[in-house]
Formats: C-alpha cells, structure tokens, sequence
C-alpha cells in the first residue's frame, strides 16, 4: 500500500487545485448577467442553434477512431517499459494486439472511414 501513496497525493493536489481554481471563479468572479450577455454568441450573428443541423456520422467515426487509437497508445507505453521482464509471453500478446489494430487500421481505411468529404 506504500507504493500508493505518491499517486494519492497527486491525485489530492489535482483534486485541490481544480476545486480551489473552481471556487477561486464561482465567488471571486465578476457576476453583471444582462440580457445582451445571455444571448448565444456567434461571429456577431444571432444564432439560431444547432436544432436543424445534422452532423455527419463520419464525425461520430473519426472521434471513435481517435479514441481507439489513443487507448492504444497507452496500452503500448507501459508495454515498452516493462519489455524485458515480460519475457515471450508478454511480446506474444502485445504483439497480437498490434496485429489486432492494424486489421481494424486495414477494415477502417478500406471502408473510407479515414475519408474526410463534405
């Protein structure tokens, strides 16, 4: 349990410094709402929302991508620092999980996901 303790500090000063920076905004802060202030904002147009306005599913898609291949980044750091004392086993399994991402690479690309059209 020793081994914890530096990551709970850190995770109590991070917690205290966004709920100080929190704090410091919500009471400090100017406060004067008016109605030209409430209005939504945009490029000194009023906006109408975003109500008829549909988002192309290769949005959604690219953002998905984005998320897989960031999580696969981390999965491969911790990977490459403990490489030696994983041994064979440990190369086998990383090395069928890059093989499992580059067929998901291969499908996606294929597919056009990685296409960015109007």
């Amino acid at each position: 349990m020793a081994v914890y303790i530096p990551v709970i500090i850190l995770g109590l000063i991070g917690l205290a410094v966004a709920g100080g920076m929190f704090a410091a905004a919500t009471f400090l802060g100017p406060k004067n709402p008016s109605d030209v202030k409430q209005m939504p904002f945009e490029y000194g147009n009023t906006s109408d929302g975003a109500r008829n306005l549909r988002p192309s599913v290769k949005f959604y898609l690219t953002a998905l991508l984005f998320v897989v291949f960031d999580i696969e980044a981390v999965m491969i750091y911790p990977w490459a620092v403990e490489f030696r004392s994983l041994g064979w086993t440990g190369f086998a399994t990383m090395a069928s999980f890059i093989v499992l991402l580059a067929v998901v690479l291969v499908y996606v690309w294929r597919k056009g996901a990685l296409e960015w059209e109007q």
